[in-house]
């Protein structure tokens, strides 16, 4: 009873096929590499890993340009209460001056008062000039980071689109390569023995992409195997039309006059 799944050739009937179409199953095996090619270049585009990259370093660069925004609100705020402050005990001082100078205060503890407090307020208003210094150099420092890294933003949202257009540009022309080949290998597979197409298909699948090689002196193309002596002679003696495995790979070995049999 046979097994599901199994076709003849996989339970170890002999295939038959005529050398001309072994050999185009070279041809096409040729333009399937190819387009494994074409696929491993798409999927591995440099410009795609760079994409990645420069996307990953922008979000970031976003990130702290959105941090750096709130803490310029923050310091801006924390800027305007400091002048605040200053303009307070600035103007408290000015009114303490005025009141000195005027000779209304004419008791001498008063006086000594008065003079004490403008000595005070002098002390704090220094104090006070010093925060608002402080925060001023930070707030200046941190709007002239948001500036570089806007900078930077620009410069990066510029790469990408570079990159965007570079990628595109690549994919487009490896698209049409494919294009080209698959053309070709169904012109190839056209009027070869269906048999034959779907035996070296699904040795495609299960060895690595190589269903079909050259025996060429004495060595398998697919494992790269030398056939011992008793192989390549029970290989010399089959039929120029049988469909020959490699008993080791069991990929499809098309004979050559270079397979040295």
């Amino acid at each position: 009873m046979d097994l599901p799944g199994l076709t003849a050739t996989d339970r170890g009937a002999t295939l038959k096929a005529d050398p001309f179409a072994q050999l185009k199953l070279l041809d096409v095996q040729e333009l399937d590499s190819k387009l494994d090619a074409l696929r491993h270049q798409a999927a591995n585009l440099p410009e795609v890993a760079e994409l990645k990259e420069v996307t990953a370093n922008r979000a970031g660069l976003d990130d702290r340009v959105r941090d750096l925004r709130v803490q310029v609100d923050d310091l801006t705020r924390e800027q305007r209460k400091a002048d605040a402050d200053v303009e307070q005990v600035k103007a408290r001082r000015v009114r303490d001056q005025q009141r000195l100078e005027s000779g209304a205060v004419s008791h001498p503890k008063e006086l000594e008062r008065l003079q004490h407090e403008l000595v005070s307020l002098d002390r704090r208003i220094g104090e006070l000039e010093d925060t608002e210094l402080e925060v001023m150099e930070r707030l200046e420092a941190a709007q002239q980071e948001v500036a570089t890294l806007e900078q930077q933003l620009v410069e990066t949202d510029r790469r990408i689109e570079e990159l965007t257009v570079a990628r595109d540009d690549r994919m487009t022309g490896l698209r049409e390569q494919a294009a080209t080949v698959r053309r070709d290998r169904a012109a190839k597979v056209e009027d070869m023995p269906a048999e034959l197409v779907a035996l070296y298909d699904r040795l495609r699948e299960q060895k690595d992409g190589v269903g079909a090689a050259l025996l060429r002196a004495r060595r398998c193309g697919g494992c790269s195997l030398e056939l011992n002596s008793a192989e390549l002679a029970d290989v010399a003696k089959k039929p120029v039309d049988d469909v020959v495995r490699c008993d080791e790979c069991g990929r499809i070995l098309v004979r050559t006059g270079e397979s040295g049999l």
